[in-house]
């Protein structure tokens, strides 16, 4: 971005401003402004003094205790994400141009806070004088109600037919507004004291205007509100509390006797132990599946993780936004990540979940309630829609409502449909309660069905996908075009059976035939479920196993030939556990070879292979998220020094960037920079990234041998 932004989040509203406290209405990487529900809500708010732009003294960042460092992006600062009083806060301090020989006549202070559809801005001028001063204050200010999807550098345009903006003064500020048929959003800015005078200044922005009287060192404040109201949206929450924050970090003891994620051990490790039947039931001992005391002893031998882990709550509580349940009941889910996914992506509030299950259940109940709510019921072609399936992505923006994008609710994804019917597993077994995989049982086989009969299971043998003309070329995590490709970094072509949706699938099958067990009591189905496990992992050893290479492959493509370039998905594939043991122990070691670890965690793609690349989203990068999976599945093979190794270098990073973990980095290694290289286009913050530091909880009081028996 060609200015720093200070970013604020809160409640499914976010603003960007630069370091004056101003906004541009910049487009691009990084744009600049107030989004509420996809649309930029704020395009311009520039003060002035006494006609001239202020010099920043103190540029514009969070206030509060966490004031995490920026890694949105090339000169990002970081995000505020107070916890307390359901809002954001940002500080800056100005004056008007001076010089040694004649000092400033007077300060200015500027606090901006966001909260739920709205930023409050109080700027108080304090005298520098012994007289009484009179200063005109001005703010240029506009909406251009732009959607996202506008605001990218992809250089798209949408015609916008019949499209009407208007302006309004009012006694305490002024109003603007946007309708297109019957889309119909809102901007209101109102002041105390209401301005002196609404100019118009020839550009569609309107000018607020005071003169301010201050007395002989004293001050002057005036307070603006801004309420973005989009089409459609909910009248914002009232919460007295946030018991998100106010829970203890640390999760408290799970009635289950699954590990801590809902996950045993291998199947092949667990024979002869009880609960081996169904590979699910069998943790890692004690009652809370970390073992006797294992709060006390991590957190003494790691103490940076609960900082880390305090931080990623405050993110977390920043990045939720609201939903609704199958009967209509508020929710609140994890947003993706700030600025461009501020919504629900099923994968991303799906893992990240899964990641904080152990001390946030709510956030995976919420998820999960949130999702079945969406749920596909019939086939549409353009939202590639079935029945059963799991919703990808949902969009509140005008161009999804009308159509020209389509993410309104896009079901573009191959693996968040296992992922949901694996959370709700893992959310009985943690939790010990199984009420919400009684009320969701319909929907759980609903997707297992689509498993079988729409995502590939039954006719091909594996769940499968192909590129998306008007949305996504790849349709698992590593999502951007040319992510499956050979270790020449040729893409892989036609319809693709990713290694991770396998792996996922493998998992969901175990998952959904214990809940068929022990709460559905359906024996026959969890018999058939157990059986389609079986054979699917049998079919993926002998189909994605490359013995001269000793790895999985990283799929299979349309021709069914191995695409061979080297990833870090196998650290999925250890998570789910479809690896037998002997593979799954050398998997987990080779990821621990240079080409992979950089030092702060696993490289997307070894490098050394042509398709490798630093700086690509998925073809060499590190994501914290997908390093934390794998020392999951380190811990689940018992590696346990490799999970550590993992969690160490993890927490090295958390530590450079002030426990903020960044959704990616370069895969640059310690060995050629000393310091992390941040990814250019990063999401901060973001949710899995967040939840990264539950997930390394797990993960290394799971590899404590001697506090934590080794799972059955």
């Amino acid at each position: 971005m060609s200015t720093q932004h200070c970013l604020l989040v809160r409640d499914g509203t976010f603003v960007a401003v630069g370091p004056s406290g101003d906004i541009t209405g910049e487009r691009g990487a990084q744009p600049d402004g107030l989004f509420v529900r996809d649309a930029r809500h704020l395009s311009r708010w520039q003060l002035t003094v006494d006609g001239g732009t202020p010099t920043v003294l103190v540029p514009a960042s969070p206030a509060g205790p966490t004031q995490p460092s920026g890694w949105g992006g090339a000169g990002a600062q970081p995000p505020g994400t107070n916890g307390a009083g359901g809002t954001a806060t940002a500080l800056a301090v100005l004056t008007p141009q001076g010089s040694r020989a004649e000092a400033p006549a007077h300060t200015v202070f500027r606090e901006q806070s966001v909260t739920e559809g709205a930023l409050v801005e109080r700027i108080r001028l304090s005298s520098n004088r012994a007289e009484t001063s009179s200063t005109l204050l001005a703010l240029t200010v506009d909406a251009d109600f732009a959607d996202q999807f506008e605001l990218r550098s992809d250089h798209r345009w949408y015609e916008k037919p019949h499209a009407v903006r208007t302006r309004a003064a009012r006694p305490d500020g002024v109003e603007f507004g946007y309708r297109r048929r019957e889309w119909h959003s809102r901007t209101v800015v109102t002041a105390e004291p209401a301005p002196d005078a609404v100019e118009e200044t020839g550009s569609g922005a309107r000018r607020l205007c005071w003169v301010l009287e201050l007395p002989p060192h004293g001050a002057a404040e005036v307070t603006l509100r801004v309420e973005a109201r989009p089409h459609g949206a909910p009248a914002p929450a009232a919460l007295e509390s946030d018991p998100f924050l106010t829970a203890p970090a640390l999760p408290a003891p799970a009635a289950g006797d699954a590990g801590a994620d809902g996950l045993a051990a291998p199947e092949d490790a667990t024979a002869g132990a009880a609960g081996a039947g169904d590979g699910v039931s069998g943790g890692a001992g004690g009652t809370d599946g970390f073992g006797d005391g294992f709060g006390d002893k991590i957190v003494a031998e790691w103490p940076e993780l609960a900082r880390a882990c305090a931080q990623g709550l405050s993110e977390l509580a920043a990045l939720r936004v609201a939903a609704a349940g199958p009967d209509g009941e508020s929710l609140r889910v994890p947003a993706a990540g700030v600025p461009w996914f501020l919504t629900l992506l099923a994968r991303h509030a799906l893992i990240t979940s899964r990641f904080t299950l152990p001390s946030r259940p709510g956030l995976a109940a919420d998820t999960l309630l949130a999702l079945a709510a969406t749920q596909a019921t019939d086939e549409d072609r353009e939202r590639i829609a079935q029945p059963g399936k799991i919703v990808h992505e949902l969009r509140h923006g005008e161009l999804a409502y009308f159509g020209q994008v389509p993410y309104a609710r896009y079901f573009g994804s191959v693996d968040s449909t296992p992922l949901f019917v694996a959370l709700l597993g893992a959310h009985a077994a943690v939790t010990g309660d199984d009420k919400l995989a009684q009320r969701l049982e319909r929907h759980a086989r609903a997707a297992v069905a689509w498993m079988f009969d729409h995502g590939g299971l039954a006719e091909r043998g594996y769940l499968r996908y192909q590129a998306d003309l008007g949305g996504l070329a790849n349709q698992s995590w590593k999502d951007s075009p040319g992510a499956i490709c050979f270790a020449d970094g040729t893409s892989a072509k036609g319809v693709i059976s990713a290694a991770t949706a396998q792996g996922y699938a493998y998992e969901a099958l175990r998952q959904a035939a214990r809940l068929a067990r022990t709460s559905w009591h359906d024996d026959a189905y969890a018999d058939r479920l157990t059986a389609e496990a079986d054979a699917l992992r049998e079919r993926f050893l002998a189909d994605f196993w490359m013995p001269e290479r000793g790895f999985p492959a990283l799929a299979l493509d349309g021709a069914g030939r191995q695409v061979d370039a080297l990833g870090s998905d196998a650290g999925h594939l250890l998570w789910t556990g479809i690896l037998d043991e002997e593979r799954g122990a050398a998997v987990g070691r080779r990821l621990l070879e240079p080409d992979f670890f950089s030092g702060w965690g696993i490289r997307t793609l070894a490098s050394g292979q042509r398709a490798y690349h630093p700086l690509s989203y998925h073809r060499g990068s590190v994501w914290p998220h997908d390093s934390a999976i794998a020392a999951l599945g380190l811990a689940r093979y018992g590696l346990h020094e490799e999970a550590r190794t993992v969690g160490r270098g993890l927490l090295d990073l958390a530590a450079r960037a002030d426990y903020q973990i960044p959704e990616v980095i370069a895969g640059y290694g310690r060995a050629e920079h000393a310091d992390p290289v941040p990814y250019p286009h990063a999401c901060s913050p973001q949710a899995w990234a967040a939840a990264t530091p539950f997930a390394l909880l797990t993960a290394l009081t799971t590899a404590t041998p001697a506090d934590c028996p080794q799972p059955r």
